[in-house]
């Protein structure tokens, strides 16, 4: 090892034996079973189906990690940490969206040799096309885009000339609508359109209602490849550019250039990072083939797309981009 580099143990980096713990006790709900009073390791076998020798061995190798407590010898209990599997935890299971994400990293060579994602090889259709033939996994997949798996977002995104001139604001590929909700909630002003797929539009009920917002707020169940609402001060694409290969982002922001207002705006918040930094490693290439894409990179893009880039700055807590349309004509 040079002087001064990093002391790294190889076979500490690529031990499999904690996560795939981690994700067994999280797949027999074993910290919801603490959690109401189940702590012995034969009571805890029996209300999951388990044995209790191969049970017994994975609790204890995760308190030697760190997760939960064993005391006396064969009775468990939840410490901080394992107490992050109760609630969001639930999409550490191998059931659901759990598994699916779980089981993709073993296509990353797929991506990495054809930079194209082996999800379909693995579970019989491409991502979107699968969550559509599984609407138990498609709902878990909601959830985890939603407050219950990333919690609330946040409203203090900052535009360059402000919210006071903006009106309407669509968001594009939006799932059950959390952002849009959020936005609403702290601009009375705004009216919104959310954007998507039938399944997660029909389940934004819930979210919209929550947020009081219901009735400045409008849904359009379709495809963000197709023609969007047209006229609208601002097109927001959250999270949602970094699920697909360059090709479709051109297709998308176009779409976005197409129905935005001369003088409105389209906003990115994520899949886009500054230059100079290296690109994130993230789970959306072996589930779709998506990327990151640096300024430079996204710039082009938005361009072959009818866009011109306006800002591309940090603006805690996001990476804000925004583009206008390029006049024509």
């Amino acid at each position: 090892m040079a002087s001064g580099e990093p002391a790294v143990d190889l076979w500490t980096l690529s031990d499999l034996t904690t996560p795939w713990c981690i994700r067994v006790v999280a797949t027999l709900r074993i910290a919801e079973h603490i959690d109401a009073g189940i702590t012995d390791i034969d009571a805890l076998a029996t209300a999951t189906g388990s044995d209790a020798g191969a049970l017994h061995s994975v609790l204890s190798y995760l308190v030697t990690r760190g997760l939960f407590i064993e005391e006396p010898l064969g009775r468990f209990a939840l410490n901080d940490p394992s107490r992050g599997l109760l609630g969001p935890g639930a999409f550490l299971s191998l059931d659901g969206i759990g598994g699916r994400m779980a089981h993709s990293w073993s296509t990353l060579p797929t991506f990495v040799k054809t930079g194209k994602p082996g999800y379909a090889d693995m579970f019989g259709a491409p991502f979107w096309e699968d969550l559509d033939a599984h609407q138990d996994v498609a709902a878990d997949f909601d959830a985890l885009m939603s407050y219950a798996g990333h919690g609330t977002p946040s409203a203090a995104l900052q535009l360059t000339g402000g919210w006071d001139g903006v009106r309407t604001v669509v968001d594009v590929g939006g799932g059950t609508g959390a952002m849009l909700a959020e936005l609403l909630r702290a601009h009375l002003h705004l009216r919104g359109v959310l954007v998507d797929l039938p399944g997660p539009v029909a389940r934004s009920r819930e979210v919209f209602e929550a947020a009081g917002v219901t009735e400045r707020i409008s849904v359009t169940p379709q495809s963000i490849f197709d023609p969007l609402p047209g006229g609208a001060d601002v097109y927001l694409l959250r999270k949602v550019l970094n699920d697909w290969p360059d090709q479709e982002k051109v297709a998308i922001l176009r779409r976005c250039a197409e129905a935005v207002r001369p003088s409105g705006t389209v906003v990115v918040l994520g899949g886009v990072v500054p230059d100079g930094i290296p690109r994130p490693l993230r789970i959306e290439m072996v589930l779709l083939g998506g990327r990151d894409n640096t300024v430079t990179e996204f710039r082009e893009l938005a361009r072959q797309a009818g866009l011109e880039l306006i800002a591309a700055e940090e603006r805690a807590p996001y990476f804000v981009v925004e583009c206008r349309a390029v006049a024509t004509g």
